[in-house]
C-alpha cells in the first residue's frame, strides 16, 4: 500500500500583534505626564508619533527621547482646542509621517472650584478643552482612518465620571461629555474598521496630580491597591486599545484606577 507523502514543513511567519509598525499616532498634550509615556509606549511598538502639547520644551523632550531610543517622532506646539492649529499641525503630520490612523486624545485640564465660584469663562475653558478638542481632533482625523479602513481613537477619560470629584462639577461634566462622545462615535463608525474607546485614570502620578490641593498620598491609602499609578499603567491600556488585538473592541472602558471604581460603566 503506497503511503501517502508528507505534509511540506509549512512556516508561518510572526507577527507581532501589538506592532504598530507603518502606523501614525498623535497624541495630545504629551509634553508630560501621561501623555508623554502612551507617546513613548505606542513609539516603542513602532508607531511614528507625532507629539501634540501647548508646552513646546515638553513636546521636543518627549519627541527626543523617541528619537534617542530609534523611534520616529516630531514635537509640536498645537492648541488642541483650536480648529485652525489642528488643521495646520495635521497636514505637517501627515507631509512628515503620512495619513493619521491612532488618535489619542489626552490633553486635558483639571482645575479644583467650588461650584458656585466657578466662572463662566472657566466653565466654557474646561469645556473647550476636554471635550470641543477631542471633538476637533477627531473630525480632523476620522477622514484618514476611513480612507485607511483602519483606525484607533482613544479618549482618555477620567475616573471622576464614574465616581463624582468635589470641587470639580467643571471638569466631571467635560469628561461624562467626552464619555458619552466616545459611545456615540463607536456606534457610528463601528463599521468601518475604526474603533473608538476610553481610559479613565485613576490616581496617577502626574505633573497635574501632584500640583491638586490635595493629598494624594492620603487618598492613595485608601484605594484597594493603596498606591497612586503610574503614567505607563495608562499607556499599557492605550497599546493594548491601538493594536490589531483589539480589533473586536470598541465603546469600551478600561479603567485603570487601583481598585477605586470597579463597575462596568
Amino acid at each position: 500500500m503506497e503511503r501517502a507523502a508528507p505534509h511540506p514543513h509549512i512556516v508561518h511567519e510572526k507577527v507581532d500583534p501589538m506592532s504598530l509598525q507603518g502606523k501614525t499616532a498623535v497624541v495630545t498634550g504629551a509634553g508630560s505626564g501621561i501623555g508623554r509615556a502612551i507617546a513613548v509606549r505606542l513609539a516603542r511598538d513602532n508607531a511614528a508619533i507625532a507629539v501634540w502639547d501647548l508646552n513646546g520644551d515638553g513636546a521636543a523632550e518627549t519627541a527626543r527621547q523617541i528619537t534617542d531610543a530609534g523611534g520616529k517622532a516630531i514635537g509640536m506646539v498645537v492648541d488642541c482646542a483650536d480648529e485652525t492649529a489642528i488643521k495646520a499641525a495635521a497636514a505637517k503630520v501627515r507631509a512628515e509621517f503620512g495619513p493619521i490612523t491612532i488618535l489619542v486624545n489626552n490633553a486635558g485640564m483639571a482645575p479644583f472650584t467650588p461650584y458656585m465660584e466657578i466662572s463662566n469663562e472657566l466653565w466654557d475653558k474646561t469645556i473647550a478643552v476636554n471635550l470641543k478638542g477631542p471633538h476637533l481632533c477627531t473630525r480632523e482625523m476620522i477622514p484618514d482612518m476611513l480612507a485607511a479602513g483602519w483606525g484607533r481613537i482613544i479618549n482618555i477619560t477620567s475616573s471622576s465620571t464614574q465616581s463624582g470629584s468635589f470641587g470639580q462639577a467643571h471638569y466631571v461634566a467635560s469628561k461624562g461629555g467626552l464619555l458619552g462622545l466616545t459611545k456615540a462615535l463607536a456606534l457610528e463608525y463601528a463599521p468601518t474598521g475604526i474603533t473608538v474607546n476610553m481610559v479613565p485614570p485613576g490616581f496617577i502620578d502626574t505633573p497635574m496630580l501632584r500640583a491638586a490641593p490635595i493629598d494624594a498620598e492620603a487618598f492613595a491609602k485608601t484605594l484597594p491597591m493603596k498606591r497612586i499609578g503610574q503614567p505607563e499603567d495608562i499607556a499599557a491600556a492605550c497599546a493594548f486599545l491601538a493594536s490589531e488585538e483589539a480589533g473586536y473592541m470598541t465603546g469600551q472602558t478600561i479603567s485603570m484606577n487601583g481598585g477605586r471604581y470597579m463597575g462596568s460603566a
